[in-house]
């Protein structure tokens, strides 16, 4: 008998299917949020609606500027997948809830190493109401991260740019 996967596994892989709908040139990345065992909204990335994705233009322009990893997200025609699945629900559905993330790298395929929300991206988690992270780091392994640790942990104190 077939053993099944564990429930977190389970909403990984829902962000992981949702995640193909992205329109990123450099990384791709799934969000489902969920309480009580049932799914309130998904996102990916992608631009605003109505205009241009970058595959639509064929270019990055974080990556034609050569801007590293995590700086200047002001510079992305994007809206990220967290961001995007916070907007599709109600904060009342949020509170207390589960957001599941997995981003995959384009041009390798492979999962993104050390992935987190950026910090704009934490701060709305923040303000969400949403309890924790689960961030998936290969086909079965992933971390667990409590918001709280956002407030406690505060970044945005320290300075420092990127991941």
């Amino acid at each position: 008998m077939k053993k099944r996967i564990d429930k977190n596994n389970y909403y990984l892989d829902i962000a992981e299917s949702v995640l193909e709908r992205g329109t990123c040139l450099r990384r791709l990345f799934g969000a489902v949020i969920v309480k009580n065992d049932e799914i309130i909204s998904t996102g990916y990335v992608g631009s605003p609606r109505r205009r241009k994705n970058c595959t639509d233009l064929g270019y990055c322009m974080r990556e034609k500027l050569n801007i590293p990893r995590g700086e200047r997200y002001e510079m992305c025609r994007s809206v990220h997948a967290e961001q995007n699945a916070i907007i599709s629900a109600s904060r009342k559905d949020m509170l207390d809830s589960t957001l599941y993330l997995v981003g995959i790298e384009v041009k390798t395929k492979n999962y993104v190493e050390h992935a987190m929300p950026c910090m704009f991206c934490k701060r709305m988690i923040i303000n969400s109401g949403i309890k924790r992270i689960v961030i998936r780091d290969s086909k079965r392994e992933y971390r667990e991260i409590l918001v709280d640790d956002f407030v406690e942990q505060d970044d945005s104190l320290e300075g420092v740019f990127g991941y």
